[in-house]
């Protein structure tokens, strides 16, 4: 048995930081280990320790899809995205009982911790929903230093004032900065590197940065996998619409993989199953099957929505950055970057079977130490005897 338990943490002003980050070894490539919500949604002074493989479990309401949504988030921001992009519905992300204050400001918090070479860096950011959206403090630290630190003075100016550590013949260097981008993002273009404290900044800006990107937010939509697929349309969606397309090309790219894509659909799928194949239907779609063996091919239309987001989480854990739509940190090699599988709903609809196969999955490729996954699931008691999985119980 080895799966990390954690207590049940109530979605309330109880809640608290669960473990420490001493209780897992440091990775070899940047890695988000921690996750924050001060102040987000249904919670509030909540921190979870993130493993190889992380299940959040609890039942419906407990917090589940928002703290994966507060990590999609933090990787957006991370890879230079507007705030506003990234909060579309900004004010259902303010907690619900939060009273504004004189000037009918209100907001939410959220953070992270991202370990690697550079040892654990924190960067937590408050956001303003309310009356206008932007980003109104920041900070980012390393080895109890504050390394870069912004904050709002002027309501009435689209920045925020920003001090980043100098160790020159100034402690601080201080700058405005936009309001509706993470500072952290916009260091590299601002800060020279002539200093050691410069320096350190640069080097933990970026650690936090390849962390938080190359994540592939996942939900398997079944009704729209049955369907066929654009050929050519590119790589894996999130909801895995054009699932059709990406098997006519990683069936061709990668005999290995797609040779153990077979092995565990034909683990988690009913009647036999010889291999998982696309053809063309000569309109420009492409439509997959499962191929029995005996001169029989069943459609993927004719699988059940059990089925069918088994074989699609299969395939996004076998692949990586080239096959799904991630935004990876083009500038880094891609030795030195992991993927973050962020995946909703990931029990749902599947067969006990099914779920030890995809969490048996999940830690074999996670142990390699180029993929990790965070998920949401309803109900982890199912997890023993998987593997090393950390599992994070949440009440509503």
């Amino acid at each position: 048995m080895t799966v990390t338990s954690v207590p049940p943490a109530a979605n309330s002003a109880t809640s608290s930081p669960l473990h420490t980050l001493a209780d897992h070894p440091r990775p070899d490539r940047p890695c988000v280990t921690e996750l924050r919500l001060s102040a987000f949604a249904g919670h509030r002074r909540a921190g979870f320790v993130l493993g190889p493989v992380t299940l959040f479990a609890g039942g419906s309401g407990c917090g589940k899809t928002s703290a994966l949504r507060a990590y999609e988030a933090l990787a957006r921001l991370g890879g230079g995205a507007e705030v506003g992009e990234v909060f579309p519905d900004a004010a259902d992300c303010v907690p619900e009982r939060a009273r504004p204050d004189a000037q009918r400001r209100r907001g939410f918090r959220i953070g992270c911790t991202a370990d690697g070479p550079e040892g654990p860096v924190r960067l937590d950011v408050a956001v303003q929903a309310e009356p206008e959206l932007r980003i109104v403090g920041e900070r980012l630290t390393a080895g109890g230093l504050v390394l870069l630190e912004t904050a709002l003075r002027d309501p009435s100016r689209r920045t925020v004032q920003a001090a980043w550590h100098t160790a020159g013949s100034a402690p601080v260097t201080r700058a405005p900065l936009p309001d509706d981008r993470l500072g952290t993002a916009l260091l590299p273009l601002r800060v020279a590197g002539k200093t050691d404290g410069q320096r350190r900044v640069l080097a933990a800006a970026e650690q936090m940065v390849v962390a938080l990107r190359s994540v592939f937010a996942c939900d398997p939509r079944p009704g729209r996998m049955r369907a066929p697929a654009p050929l050519g349309s590119g790589l894996l969606l999130g909801g895995c619409d054009n699932l059709a397309d990406v098997l006519w090309r990683t069936r061709a790219e990668c005999t290995r993989r797609h040779a153990q894509l077979v092995e565990v659909v034909r683990a988690g799928c009913a009647g036999p199953v010889a291999d998982v194949l696309a053809e063309p239907l000569g309109d420009g779609t492409v439509q997959a099957l499962l191929d029995r063996g005996d001169g029989l091919r069943t459609a993927l239309r004719r699988l059940g929505d059990g089925e069918l987001r088994y074989l699609a989480l299969a395939l996004v854990l076998l692949t990586g950055p080239g096959v799904l739509a991630v935004d990876t940190a083009g500038e880094v090699p891609a030795a030195m970057q992991t993927l973050t599988v962020l995946a909703d709903g990931f029990d749902r609809s599947l067969d006990p079977r099914q779920r030890r196969e995809l969490l048996r999955l999940a830690v074999r490729t996670a142990g390699r130490g180029h993929i990790r996954v965070v998920a949401a699931v309803s109900d982890a008691s199912w997890a023993t005897g998987a593997g090393p999985v950390t599992v994070v119980h949440l009440e509503p």
